[in-house]
């Protein structure tokens, strides 16, 4: 059989990037070419075996392509027949391809691309071969047509063989769901239609929960002085099961051109969204479509697409979530009895339903539990989300074991709605008004007082991450080892009593207690820049007086001078702190243009000294709280803040506050 040649007139590159396809892409254009031809019944045939796949055949009943139309369809690229017109030659249906691209998609998959074709022509069926190599993609060689059997009716059979590697991505178990998604749409329209992928035919009636259409507004785009408007929608299909989620550019009639991803989660969900426009097409026309997310107006339309989408799957949960809380409502597991007062409470109530309700649809034996197993997880659950994000992860992870990709969605979902941060910062704000409270009690209650014998241990409690109360400024400090052997050297001028950053042991009231010091280097953003906080706590049967500020200058100035320091950048605040001010300490804290407590200022700014009583640094820092306290409303008492510290400070506080180490607080009450 005589061949003719003819040679593709594009650039080679051009054509290589046509040829380099995703598989499914590549297996969707050669359905769409048989469908553009009028076929009712397209079959796709995969042959392979364990070892390799080694061929793809697409076949339909389609009218063919006549001989003469050969060279004008393969010779030059753009020169597709479907390009005058929009319908199909017999059907006239629309038509998804113009450009006459699809066909070099097919090596894609493999190097060698062998077209089968059976065309009328008058009452005979003629028959004839094109072939295609990846090799020499501009050489296209097409045998002469002859006669073929009639009963074998018109069609062509397109097979890619010598196949790049084995696409599992093409396994009918994985490419079933994958078409169904491109061709949706067209399945739906046209009934007449038959798509076949080995012998499973595509169905996405019988995969599709629900098909809904949106509208929306339109997109402009500024050509020079020129402003064109394009009508935009889209269609949502919810499947039963899919690989993922998909978000198809379409054109005006919905054939897809491009498939992304959509970019944000709806749990327990698997769509496809197909975004349609006449900008689309016209895109797709200039080949513009290879980078969307570049273009500016169609990413403010799918932006608004998506907002759509959230919006619809959050209003089926809130719908589905209703049913199910009123169910375990009715049954008594659910572990709230009251709504939610607080704007942390509302937080901490939604992360809990979002949580419950996966837990309930992943975990199929959660179910057929007993009532009471159920109750103890649930408040398990609520107990987890209150004590902050830690928690709720080891619980889904260790206890409950959910599978891996819940998890991620879970995590990602909280993340986005960002109320586990809203927990977590209530939960930080709460544990610091216990602080405070607990630790006033205990420097001031009369009954409490009598707990809080052993005061050297407040020295380890400040200095475990609660450096806050001094300021916000000093909330990220940390142990600076050279900061402390200075210190040391310079004890002489500190007083030899005085312990620095180290444990103290009891000592009997009798022989009063030593004066302590914390040391700490307060992070910056400069490796050349050092800032050190020094606060002496003196013991509390000491007035601060002006022998003690005195001292406390003396050595704030020795240390800052220390040749470790002097040529460094170096920021110095001195804090001495005791129960009481006498007269002239209370004058010299009150100084003109100066805050209140500070009794020192370096000319350069580098030195301050300030000198506190408990009561001025408590109020102030109570005074930084207050806002959030009242925004959060949190219910922070004595007896929770004293059990508080006894909890979280047990290690320093053995013997100290025990008449309150049975108070339950009450995240840990059962409801």
């Amino acid at each position: 059989m005589a061949e003719a040649h003819y040679r593709v007139q594009v650039e080679r590159d051009h054509l290589k990037k046509l040829a380099s396809a995703k598989p499914i892409q590549g297996l969707s254009e050669l359905i769409w070419n048989a469908l553009d031809a009028d076929a009712t019944r397209v079959d796709v045939e995969i042959d392979s075996d364990d070892i390799s796949m080694r061929s793809v055949t697409v076949r339909d009943n389609g009218h063919g392509i006549p001989h003469g139309e050969v060279e004008a369809l393969f010779g030059q690229l753009g020169g597709s027949w479907k390009r005058g017109g929009v319908t199909s030659k017999g059907k006239g249906r629309i038509l998804h391809g113009k450009e006459g691209k699809g066909r070099l998609q097919a090596l894609a998959l493999g190097r060698s691309a062998v077209w089968s074709v059976r065309y009328r022509d008058g009452k005979k069926l003629l028959g004839y071969r094109i072939s295609l190599l990846k090799d020499d993609l501009v050489d296209v060689r097409v045998s002469n047509p002859e006669e073929v059997d009639a009963a074998l009716g018109a069609g062509v059979e397109v097979t890619v063989s010598e196949l790049d590697r084995t696409y599992r991505s093409l396994e009918p178990t994985k490419s079933v769901q994958s078409l169904s998604e491109v061709f949706a749409l067209y399945l739906t329209d046209y009934k007449d239609v038959s798509v076949f992928v080995e012998s499973e035919k595509l169905d996405p009636s019988q995969a599709i929960v629900e098909k809904t259409s949106f509208e929306l507004e339109p997109i402009f785009v500024t050509e020079g002085d020129t402003v064109t408007k394009y009508p935009a929608a889209f269609d949502l299909i919810e499947w039963k099961s899919a690989s993922d989620r998909w978000f198809f550019l379409c054109g005006s009639h919905g054939f897809p051109f491009v498939r992304t991803q959509p970019g944000f989660n709806t749990p327990g969900y698997k769509f496809s969204a197909y975004l349609k426009s006449t900008y689309i097409d016209a895109l797709q026309e200039r080949g513009d479509l290879t980078l969307p997310e570049m273009n500016d107006a169609l990413a403010k339309t799918r932006d608004a697409a998506a907002e759509l989408i959230k919006a619809h799957f959050s209003s089926k949960d809130v719908e589905t979530a209703k049913t199910e809380i009123d169910q375990w409502k009715d049954e008594e597991i659910y572990p709230f009895k009251t709504e939610p007062r607080t704007s942390v409470e509302v937080a901490e109530r939604k992360v809990f339903d979002i949580v419950a309700l996966n837990v309930n649809k992943h975990l199929p034996d959660f179910k057929v539990q007993s009532s009471k197993s159920r109750a103890f997880q649930m408040r398990m659950l609520r107990q987890a989300i209150e004590r902050g994000p830690d928690e709720l992860q080891h619980i889904l992870t260790e206890v409950l074991d959910l599978p891996e990709r819940t998890q991620r969605e879970m995590s990602k979902l909280l993340e986005e709605a960002d109320l586990a941060n809203v927990i977590s910062a209530s939960r930080l704000v709460a544990d610091r008004l216990k602080f405070v409270n607990g630790l006033e009690a205990l420097l001031f209650d009369k009954d409490s007082k009598k707990l809080f014998k052993e005061r050297s241990q407040l020295h380890r409690m400040i200095a475990e991450n609660n450096t806050w109360i001094f300021g916000e400024e000093f909330n990220l400090t940390v142990d600076d080892k050279s900061l402390t052997e200075v210190l040391r050297k310079h004890q002489k001028q500190i007083g030899k009593a005085t312990v620095i950053d180290s444990p103290v042991k009891r000592i009997d009231g009798k022989t009063g207690i030593v004066d302590l010091m914390l040391s700490r280097a307060v992070p910056q953003s400069r490796a050349d820049e050092k800032e050190h906080l020094v606060v002496e706590l003196k013991r509390p049967n000491c007035t601060i007086g002006s022998d003690e500020i005195s001292q406390v200058e003396k050595y704030a100035f020795t240390i800052a001078d220390d040749e470790r320091f002097r040529h460094v950048k170096t920021r110095w605040s001195f804090w001495v702190i005791s129960n009481e001010l006498d007269g002239y300490a209370k004058t010299k804290t009150r100084q003109k243009d100066s805050p209140p407590g500070r009794i020192f200022l370096s000319e350069d700014g580098n030195v301050e000294v300030w000198v506190k009583s408990w009561a001025e640094v408590l109020t102030a820092c109570k005074a930084r709280l207050h806002f959030v306290q009242e925004t959060l409303k949190a219910n922070v008492d004595k007896e929770s803040s004293l059990q508080y510290l006894k909890k979280t400070y047990d290690k320093y506080l053995v013997g100290v506050a025990d008449e309150y180490s049975e108070i339950v607080e009450p995240s840990e009450v059962e409801p």
